[in-house]
């Protein structure tokens, strides 16, 4: 082989080992983002709202009418507020969850999930460290 065509040779290999050495240094912890999903979560009610709910709507409910009228009035703010009050706590409790799928360069696909914006989009490249997908960097 010619001196030229050795050195040709030699350069061709030394500019795609750097490629390759990237590509193999993550594997197999590595992989892309496909979708972030932001949904929110209700939360529960403890019974907390209920419960104050029922005495304010009662509260209310009882100043209005006189009578039979006023009992039923009173049973009536009784239950709204009981189910406003529940609903009111099931609401202050809910959560966002930002859920990440990740295609792992085996084919693998994984979700995590996170209670905050976790800083990835669409197409980002990753590398899984202690269970959770980072920025791949490359280094």
């Amino acid at each position: 082989m010619s001196s030229l065509r050795h050195h040709i040779l030699v350069l061709a290999l030394a500019a795609t080992l750097p490629g390759l050495a990237l590509a193999d240094a993550c594997k197999p912890d590595c992989g892309k983002v496909e979708n972030v999903n932001k949904t929110t979560h209700e939360g529960e009610g403890s019974g907390l709202g209920a419960v104050a709910g029922g005495v304010v709507g009662g509260l209310v409910g009882n100043q209005i009418g006189q009578g039979r009228g006023r009992t039923a009035a009173t049973v009536v703010g009784v239950a709204g507020g009981a189910y406003a009050g529940h609903q009111i706590e099931k609401k202050t409790k809910s959560k966002d969850v930002y859920t990440v799928t990740v295609r792992m360069d085996n084919g693998q696909t994984t979700r995590y999930e996170y209670e905050s914006s976790p800083g990835f989009a669409a197409g980002d490249r990753v590398q899984i460290v202690n269970g959770k997908p980072q920025r791949y960097t490359g280094k």
